[in-house]
């Protein structure tokens, strides 16, 4: 684990009334989300019942080469999907989207979240003798639609009643041979929009940016347990899974996951990272020279702690921009090296200044310690963290690879224990408090890596690598 956590997927999705070029558009839009995954890419294309696959480990500039558009051809829906690994490795077999054939025809899945009932449901479905092909939490649910398709009459009545077998964070797009639908858990852990382009084509995304990537006008945030259904060029929703559950949006998307420019349930992911830097300057307000924010995701904090408390805001780190998050390797020594390219302080805006330095969390600790020693060797007089969230205390099981709370500092130290661990003047956090305040009202986050006060009860199996640990223990049988 570096000092950020990693985020979870981005999924996509498009349906034309009439075929067209629908994967060179999932290709643009996911090169939108490509921030929510960089472990791997794939896209599918529908042509009438007809399904084209094209996935690949890495970056979607990686994944897909022209060669492949041309194989994938033209069609009417398409469904796209970017990767990073919160349950299962990132070995081919886990490349989403999951196609799956059965007798009633072919669908295709993509899938952003973590299902907190995983392990008991694959034990269930093995026992009954399904064979697994991959070790995602993703073929369960495919393999649940699939069970609950042969009992009903229509795609969308079958993931309906998955809905009720399921249970934890789930963003969900779905092409059928017919029909494109998008569905969202009934906690709304994670964000799914829905637009329309100028010549009508619907589509669903992740986040709101990557509709703006192919040109497609917001609609809206699909409801907590609302189901889309796009079907003969028109589209209808199914709200029986609505109001169900107390809604508990990921607060981390609006602090880190999501890209600044995107909005979430109608609200600005900028603005509420600026908002989160206004209440970190109140809370904990400091005499200094200059605010910097660690990049990218502690620039818009930054901004708002400036602007709250009048301290010169000004860009203190290049950033390497040819390096992705996934850069910084586990190991100690390649993480330290990593820091160094990936960021390098500007001394004459450092050099001799009491900084205030604003991040979005610090996880391990580890590579804040290294963050801040840049900055001692460029000639800060003082530094003073801020960090735009409470501090972790609790793993998350809702699509985060936060799953283990013996590798998170907070849980260990005091903040003044950590402030001299990471070699800072003085370290503040956001509140509890005002961490649900940060969209301008309390309209319902999950806070619980914060408070460890879980919406949907975890696993007491609920480790990333379940599923391999799993296939490991039958090799030694």
């Amino acid at each position: 684990m570096t000092n950020n956590i990693h985020e979870e997927c981005g999924v996509f999705g498009i349906y034309s009334a009439e075929t067209r070029d629908v994967a060179k558009e999932a290709y643009y839009a996911l090169y939108a989300l490509q921030h929510r995954g960089q472990e791997s890419a794939g896209i599918v294309v529908n042509d009438d019942g007809v399904f084209t696959v094209k996935k690949a480990l890495g970056l979607v500039s990686d994944a897909f080469s022209p060669d492949d558009f041309e194989k994938l051809g033209k069609g009417n829906i398409s469904v796209g999907h970017v990767r990073y690994a919160t349950t299962g490795s990132d070995s081919m077999q886990n490349i989403q989207p999951i196609v799956v054939n059965h007798n009633k025809g072919r669908m295709a899945l993509a899938h952003n979240g973590n299902l907190t009932n995983s392990y008991e449901l694959r034990e269930k479905l093995e026992e009954s003798g399904a064979i697994f092909h991959s070790t995602t939490d993703s073929e369960v649910i495919a393999y649940i639609i699939v069970q609950q398709r042969l009992k009903y009459g229509s795609i969308e009545e079958a993931v309906s009643a998955s809905m009720d077998i399921i249970k934890g964070a789930y963003s969900l797009v779905i092409s059928s041979p017919s029909k494109l639908i998008a569905v969202r858990d009934p906690n709304g852990f994670r964000p799914l929009c829905y637009g329309k382009t100028e010549d009508g084509c619907f589509v669903f995304a992740s986040e709101s940016c990557a509709l703006d990537a192919i040109n497609a006008k917001l609609v809206r945030d699909l409801l907590p347990g609302e189901i889309a259904i796009v079907e003969n060029g028109e589209i209808r929703f199914d709200a029986s899974h609505c109001n169900t559950e107390k809604k508990s949006t990921c607060v981390f998307e609006y602090i880190y996951f999501a890209r600044p420019d995107s909005v979430i349930d109608g609200k600005s992911v900028s603005l509420a990272r600026q908002q989160a830097g206004r209440f970190l300057a109140m809370e904990h307000p400091v005499e200094a020279d200059v605010v910097i924010g660690v990049p990218d995701s502690g620039l818009e904090a930054a901004l708002g702690y400036s602007a709250q408390s009048s301290i010169p805001y000004s860009i203190g780190f290049t950033k390497n921009k040819y390096i992705g998050r996934t850069f910084i390797s586990p190991e100690q020594s390649s993480r330290e090296k990593g820091v160094n390219i990936k960021l390098n302080p500007i001394k004459d805006i450092v050099s001799g200044k009491r900084i205030v330095l604003v991040d979005d969390s610090i996880v391990r600790g580890t590579t804040s310690r290294r963050i801040v020693d840049l900055l001692w060797e460029a000639g800060a007089k003082e530094i003073h963290m801020r960090i735009s969230a409470p501090a972790f205390i609790a793993p998350c099981y809702y699509g985060t690879d936060i799953d283990d709370a013996n590798k998170l500092i907070a849980n260990k130290h005091s903040v003044e224990e950590i402030a001299r661990i990471i070699g800072v003047t003085s370290l503040g956090y956001l509140s509890m408090e005002h961490i649900c305040l940060l969209t301008g009202e309390d309209t319902g986050f999950c806070t619980a890596c914060f408070d460890g006060k879980y919406p949907v009860k975890p696993s007491s199996n609920a480790k990333k690598s379940r599923f391999e640990q799993k296939i490991s223990e039958r090799k030694k049988e």
